[in-house]
């Protein structure tokens, strides 16, 4: 199974990767872990995408998309779950050029679908831990003790980028962006749109049954 995961960010599209990708026994594979791992190995491309992280830029299609080739020409990405690519029509256009030299068409590109307000309700509440990464909220998923993260024990703190107004733009970015990616896949007839409020584990079943009659 080939699948493409889209959502706007903090439509909990991650968690939902993850899971999947495990419960159909294929990579997961997400361009901020291909940039790190290429950064941490201090590959050639690796050091090209530092560069422009390091001064805050975003990191020019043609890099990622490199990456993305390197990655899915390996054996054990028969089969995938993207997450975070494509972005951009250019790189969906990409990938679809990429897979159709491999012989691996895409089955699915599925939208975890959720209205902007509830994006910037979850994001607004957001807790993080300082030292291991680990995410709370304080209305759908609040610490055992306020301020302690209950897995390692760190402080917890607030992004500098959860506010109401930088999530919303956050957002408008990613409508304007992703539009024409979400279009062209309903033109190749693969997209699905999957609602995405309520509990994860809800979210998952609706992702899955899309899956179940391929």
């Amino acid at each position: 199974m080939r699948i493409v995961l889209l959502g706007p960010p903090g439509s909990g599209k991650g968690t939902q990767a993850t899971h999947l990708a495990k419960s159909l026994g294929v990579p997961h594979i997400s361009t901020g872990d291909l940039f790190r791992a290429q950064i941490a190995e201090e590959t050639e491309l690796g050091i090209l995408a530092n560069e422009y992280i390091a001064h805050g830029n975003l990191v020019p299609d043609e890099v990622t998309n490199a990456m993305m080739r390197e990655r899915l020409s390996r054996a054990d990405a028969s089969g995938f779950v993207l997450d975070g690519y494509p972005r951009t029509l250019d790189q969906a256009h990409a990938l679809g050029a990429m897979l159709q030299q491999l012989q691996r068409p895409l089955h699915h590109a599925i939208l975890i679908d959720v209205p902007d307000e509830n994006i910037v309700e979850r994001a607004v509440g957001r807790l993080v831990c300082g030292s291991c990464g680990e995410i709370f909220h304080l209305k759908f998923k609040p610490p055992g003790v306020a301020g302690i993260c209950d897995k390692c024990r760190g402080i917890l703190g607030v992004r500098e980028d959860d506010t109401p107004s930088t999530v919303r733009h956050r957002l408008t970015v990613y409508g304007r962006i992703t539009k024409p990616v979400l279009a062209f896949y309903q033109r190749e007839k693969i997209l699905s749109r999957v609602d995405g409020v309520g509990p994860p584990d809800e979210i998952f079943k609706r992702v899955v049954a899309l899956t179940e009659n391929d």
